[in-house]
Order: structure tokens, then sequence, then C-alpha cells
């Protein structure tokens, strides 16, 4: 599918060192089985030593001298596999993860807890009542506090390396919806159908607003980044039915903004939103878990780029047999796709994941 290969609508994934998985573009030239493997908080500290505490998220100088060591620790662990770019010759990324998935329910004042060894996590415990929902409205970029900090951080990462490079992850609509609003959401979208669509909108008009001002300053800093992506994690907590009739029409919100698109659907199966998610027009990017109806979803997205998500469980407990037959499945079914391996942990051995990229090689050459 030469097609499926060289067209430039496509997204593909990233994992820049010590950030949460998200998309980039894809350049055309990707191999026919393209492996994308990236780290856990607590694997960087472990090898590295790094705090991935506050200042790590306020602090574009403390993420510069983090990021040598980082790629330093990759290029020493996986010679010659440019794992998270640490081998290209291009300015660090110093703002893919600042903040993590927190970013948007922050703009609304959700709090932020940090860790040392993970990446944070909004603040539990503070969801929007009944009365606050019904009164949700945007927050104004221009006065908030959280999006003047992210600013002033690009200002600083243009001064350390001349352009500002990375993505924010904005996350999706359900998936800040449910920080904003706790379980409550699922249950309006049953029985105040009105109350949840305002939550929806207030959030995709945000990301929408965020989006454009990120981009608008990268472009100033000789960056210029033509496409978004959508983060459907909790997706599987909806019925397809309930997907179509409440977030469908916001996620084909999102992709008429942008040049291209791509969700993530995260690694559950995204069997049950295939038929919905085929029609977003020219999508560049899906991805899946490995329980997912391969063969129907290279049918239905023919040149979307296709990622299937492999876990850190798969790679500690399965035997090389089980891989092999796993990844010559997903070439067979699926490819040519993208192949990730995000969150691994410290118990998968390197020289596991040494196979796993020897291998997404050797089926590529086939």
């Amino acid at each position: 599918m030469t097609t499926n290969r060289t067209s430039n609508h496509q997204l593909r994934y990233y994992i820049a060192p010590g950030a949460p998985p998200t998309r980039e573009q894809a350049d055309g030239a990707e191999p026919f089985m393209r492996a994308e493997v990236g780290f856990t908080p607590q694997w960087y500290r472990h090898f590295c030593g790094l705090d991935y505490g506050e200042r790590w998220h306020q602090d574009p100088d403390v993420r510069m001298k983090g990021c040598e060591k980082m790629r330093a620790e990759l290029r020493r662990r996986f010679p010659g596999h440019n794992l998270g770019g640490c081998e290209n010759d291009v300015p660090p990324d110093l703002l893919t993860g600042v903040y993590g998935g927190c970013v948007v329910a922050s703009m609304y004042g959700l709090g932020i807890q940090y860790w040392p060894h993970n990446w944070p996590a909004s603040t539990p415990g503070r969801e929007l009542s009944d009365a606050e929902a019904d009164a949700l409205v945007s927050p104004d970029l221009e006065s908030n506090a959280l999006f003047a900090d992210i600013l002033k951080q690009m200002d600083r990462i243009e001064k350390l390396t001349g352009t500002i490079r990375g993505f924010l992850n904005w996350q999706g609509v359900l998936n800040t919806a449910f920080r904003l609003r706790g379980n409550q959401i699922f249950l309006d979208m049953m029985d105040e159908p009105e109350r949840a669509r305002r939550v929806f909108r207030c959030v995709a008009d945000t990301m929408l607003d965020g989006y454009r001002r990120v981009h608008e300053r990268q472009r100033q800093a000789g960056t210029d980044y033509q496409f978004g992506t959508t983060a459907n994690c909790v997706v599987n907590m909806v019925s397809p039915k309930h997907y179509e009739e409440f977030l469908l029409s916001f996620d084909l919100k999102l992709r008429s903004a942008f040049k291209n698109f791509g969700i993530h659907n995260c690694a559950w199966s995204v069997t049950p939103y295939l038929e919905a998610y085929a029609r977003v027009p020219n999508l560049g990017y899906i991805d899946m878990g490995l329980a997912s109806d391969l063969p129907a979803v290279k049918r239905l997205l023919p040149n979307a780029r296709r990622n299937v998500l492999y876990t850190a469980m798969d790679m500690m407990n399965k035997t090389e047999a089980q891989i092999r037959s796993d990844f010559e499945r997903i070439a067979r079914e699926l490819g040519p796709c993208d192949l990730g391996l995000p969150n691994m942990e410290l118990g998968v051995p390197d020289e596991r994941i040494l196979f796993a990229l020897d291998l997404c090689e050797e089926l590529s050459r086939r």
C-alpha cells in the first residue's frame, strides 16, 4: 500500500524522552513497520537520577539538562536505534510533556499533583457541581495564569534552542470533561444531555483556542505545525452510540480546524468505534490495542497511519516466540504501520527491547 506510506496527510507516533506519547507529522519515508519506544519517568529516574516534580514542568533549563542526560542514556543502551530522536541533529524538544495531560483541565482551575518518578495528574476531589457545569464557560486564555506560564516557558525555550519544537498534550473532549466532572459526566450524557454538551463544547473551544495560540507562537520561532490530534483514552467508557451522539461532532469540529488530524484511541479495542472514526475526513492517524479487529481497521481507514500500542506487560511476560507471533500478525493484518512501545518499565530488559526493534526492522525488510 504505497499510498499509505507516502501520503503527506499522515501523522505518526512520537515519544519525546521523559514525556508521555503524542503524535508528529509523518515524513512519508517511514519503514513498513516502524517502532517507537518510550520509557516511564521512573525508568529515567532510576538510570539518570532525574526528578520529574514541579520544577521539571516549570523550568525549561531543568528540562534542557535532563534531556541531555536522557538522550545520552538512550544512545548508550540502544546504539544505532535513535530512540526518542537521541541521534538526530536537531534542537531538543523541551515543550512536549509539560504539565502532562493536565493542561486543559488546569486552565479551568483544577490543581496539579506532582511526583519525582511519574507524570503529573489532576488533583481529585474538585469536580464541577451541577450548577458549575451548567454555568461553565471557556477560560479567557489572555488572562489565564497557566497559559501565561506556558507562553513564558516558550520564550525561554526559543532562547535555549533557537526554536520551539514539541507539543502540549491537549488531551480530548471526553478525557478533560471526565477530569472536570468526574464520573458524573457519564450520567449527564443520559440524564442531562445538554449539561454534558455544554461541558464538551467548552473543552473543545479551549483546545482550539490553545492550539491556535501555541501554533502561532511556534510559527514566530520558525516551527510551523499544521496538524492537531485528540486523545480518546476513556472512550471505551461510553458506547459507540453515545460516542456518535455526543462526541463525534466535537472530534469533527477539531478536525476541521487543521490541515492534518489524528485520533489517539489508547491501547483498548478500537473496533466498536471504527465506523464513527471512519467518518472523520482524511484521518491521518489512529491507534489501538492488540485486541482490535486489525483487518477491519485497515479496511475502514486505509489511508491513516495506523499504530498498535504494545504494552510493557506483554513485553515482560510473553516469550520471544509469542512476541514474534504478535508482531508478524500486526505486520500481516495492519501494515504498513507503527508499533508503539510506550511506558516501558524497569522490569522490561534492554535485550527484550532490542529484540523488538530488530524484529520490526526484519519485518520491514520483508
